[in-house]
């Protein structure tokens, strides 16, 4: 906590830029072990999912391939 209250306000943008992205990497990684055989293209798509809400993500970015919709 006191390297929190001594942060710049720039280094607590960086210590949330990097967060953020930690919270994104992990979230793909868990992404690819549940659907192992989706492209890229399939699990950004996902990632949008979890991120933005389905009904938000499936307005921007159009949903899901149906065969893989449902997989566990």
């Amino acid at each position: 906590m006191a390297r929190l209250r001594e942060a710049t306000p720039l280094e607590k943008w960086r210590m949330v830029v990097e967060l953020n992205a930690s919270v994104r990497a992990l979230a793909l990684a868990g992404l690819r072990q549940r659907y192992p055989h989706a492209d890229e293209a399939e699990l950004r798509r996902r990632l949008a999912g979890l991120l933005l809400g389905e009904a938000l993500a499936e307005r921007a970015y159009g949903p899901l391939p149906e065969e893989r919709k449902h997989a566990t």
